[in-house]
């Protein structure tokens, strides 16, 4: 018997893990955000724009997942800089869910189309970068230090004549 399987390939099961590494983070961030409001908004912020540079790369969500964010630059753990970058098409959203209605309005419109976005860039790409990715020159690998080759091995800010490749 053929069975039939909705992840065909190891690159979409990574790609769908990514999701849920991502979804366990903003769950955070929701759960600071309804529960401590407005303070929490301003913890979410914080956590969010933070949370990829913790523990060597390793968000709350990434962590359970198995999965760290690393610089294309130098292969190092993801900066502070980097992860407010990379993480920046979900804290703008977020920022605005301060201003009551109006903001809850705006934010959910401006969420749907970074999100949207995101995940168009995700499972296009065929290095499965999203927006984030691209922005900060990061990119997500197994903490374990086995990567799997996504074919874009150098950062996306060098030429092809810096770096002295040719792609």
């Amino acid at each position: 018997m053929k069975r039939k399987y909705i992840l065909k390939s190891p690159v979409k099961t990574a790609k769908f893990a990514r999701l849920i590494a991502k979804a366990i983070d903003l769950f955070i961030v929701m759960f600071l955000s309804v529960f401590l409001y407005p303070l929490g908004i301003i913890l979410g912020l914080i956590y969010i724009g933070v949370c990829d540079s913790l523990r060597g790369g390793q968000s709350v969500g990434k962590k359970f997942i198995g999965f760290a964010v690393i610089s294309l630059e130098d292969g190092s753990p993801c900066s502070l800089k980097q992860s407010i970058k990379r993480n920046l098409p979900f804290i703008v959203p977020i920022a605005f869910t301060i201003i009551p209605i109006l903001g809850w309005i705006f934010a959910f419109i401006l969420g749907i189309i970074l999100i949207s976005v995101e995940l168009i860039l995700l499972f296009k790409l065929d290095s499965g970068h999203r927006l984030g990715d691209v922005m900060a020159d990061t990119s997500v690998v197994t903490s374990d230090k086995a990567r799997v080759d996504t074919g874009r091995a150098k950062s996306w800010f060098k030429s092809s004549e810096e770096d002295g490749s040719t792609v």
